[in-house]
């Protein structure tokens, strides 16, 4: 099991401990997201006139409105992931098919070859057996 990390982090200008299986690098980019979301409120104008209690819920609905919306992102990339496989399995399928009649095909064309060859062999026998009779 990982070992239990401690580490202190300053959430909109507050320090605080957090404790936890994940790694320190982790948790520090859980306290730099928040901070980013408290900065970007920060910002607005309206954030200002907010008491406490109404800042914290309007940040809690941030944070989970970007999970949610990066949960859906998720399940859309797992579809399309799902989707390419399945095309890639068609894809291959057909290759094979395809590479199957083109042996099929190259086997037929040598034996016409080989046919080609053994009538160009016997033209050539029937000629040269013409000219000796015509020799007589």
């Amino acid at each position: 099991m990982n070992k239990m990390n401690d580490i202190e982090v300053i959430i909109n200008n507050k320090r605080y401990n957090l404790l936890g299986y994940e790694s320190e690098e982790y948790l520090h980019k859980i306290a730099s997201y928040i901070n980013n979301k408290y900065s970007e409120f920060k910002k607005k104008d309206f954030y200002k006139m907010l008491d406490s209690e109404m800042k914290s819920i309007l940040l809690e609905i941030n944070i989970a409105d970007d999970y949610f919306k990066i949960r859906n992102q998720i399940k859309d990339l797992e579809t399309e992931n799902e989707n390419s496989s399945k095309e890639i399995f068609n894809l291959k399928h057909e290759l094979i098919s395809i590479q199957t009649k083109l042996e099929a095909k190259e086997k037929e064309v040598q034996s016409l070859k080989d046919e080609l060859n053994e009538a160009q062999k016997k033209i050539i026998r029937l000629e040269t057996e013409l000219t000796d009779k015509n020799r007589l």
